[in-house]
């Protein structure tokens, strides 16, 4: 068989060339970074909008304080590895990635970890909570979180008022009605609304060794109490009236067990709101009164000038 040696050394040399070209223009265009400053550095941190406690002012000065923040310095001495474990150290950051580019600026993206409860037991912990269950220190930033009172210990925060807190903010309606948790001594769940002067007793939660099992049982026992709890708000609390009861009881499927409020606050209730729409009533009255004066005050006035006719 006869081998074209001419063909296959024009074609390597062919290939040679075409590298070295391409590695050329990247070569001439790739800017010099012993030169090039850095100009600008762009911090982007998802979930901003939302109840996280990282701002870009923070991320700032966690640089600063380990002396890598790149402003203002040469791109070839700016490290983004160096950057990027810096600013996971940080208890609130969940990643981290920082990169380079061409024309001076310096890219930060953070994705922190969302804190979803409050804890703060009888016991002097105050830490909060985050989607997954792990423990974040307290911070001086403040967040309008749902806040879990009473008989809490690490484990049984991360273990079960997290998938419980968890639940209650995949519902709008629950994470807007729903500003306490109470864990009871014998770790009985009380929820405290927002609206309603009452307490409810949901039971207690199920208990299972599994980590995704029971986070799933969780979810349903919160999701099928709080469903049963909404047809009595819609049915029950909108006839009766959102003060009556003092403790509604929901452990139970097939009862929900309702507490009135004594007979004392019940008549101190409604004689304060009988004093409200009384003091309503009478300043709509005195603004009805002024109204009609004003308009009686105009009808005169319009009349004079009606009568006066027009003058020459």
């Amino acid at each position: 068989m006869y081998i074209h040696w001419k063909r296959i050394i024009i074609t390597a040399l062919d290939i040679v060339l075409a590298v070295y070209l391409v590695m050329a223009v990247t070569s001439w265009n790739r800017p010099d970074e012993s030169k090039l400053v850095c100009s600008k550095v762009n911090i982007n941190i998802s979930d901003s909008n939302n109840a996280g406690f990282l701002t870009a002012g923070e991320i700032k000065r966690i640089l600063e304080k380990d002396h890598l923040y790149p402003l203002n310095r040469k791109m070839s001495s700016i490290n983004p590895r160096d950057i990027e474990e810096a600013l996971k150290v940080g208890p609130f950051v969940k990643t981290a990635e920082c990169y380079k580019t061409k024309n001076g600026h310096i890219n930060i993206s953070i994705t922190q970890r969302m804190p979803i409860i409050r804890i703060k037991s009888n016991r002097g912990a105050d830490f909060y909570l985050d989607d997954n269950g792990g423990i974040l220190p307290n911070s001086k930033y403040t967040s309008d979180l749902i806040i879990a009172t009473g008989n809490i210990d690490n484990d049984f925060a991360r273990l079960y008022i997290a998938p419980l807190a968890k639940a209650i903010s995949d519902s709008p309606l629950w994470l807007n009605q729903i500003e306490q948790i109470n864990v009871l001594p014998d770790r009985g769940i009380e929820l405290v609304p927002r609206v309603g002067d009452h307490i409810i007793f949901i039971g207690h939660l199920p208990q299972n060794t599994g980590p995704w099992t029971r986070k799933h049982e969780i979810a349903l026992f919160v999701t099928k109490k709080l469903s049963r709890l909404e047809k009595f708000y819609r049915y029950g609390l909108s006839q009766a009236g959102w003060n009556k009861y003092a403790y509604i009881d929901i452990e139970f499927d097939n009862q929900i067990i309702c507490k009135r409020r004594d007979a004392k606050a019940e008549e101190a209730e409604e004689k304060e709101l009988t004093k409200e729409e009384k003091a309503g009533t009478s300043e709509n009255r005195q603004r009805t009164e002024k109204e009609e004066r004003e308009k009686a005050r105009k009808e005169v006035e319009r009349q004079e000038h009606a009568a006066d006719g027009p003058t020459e």
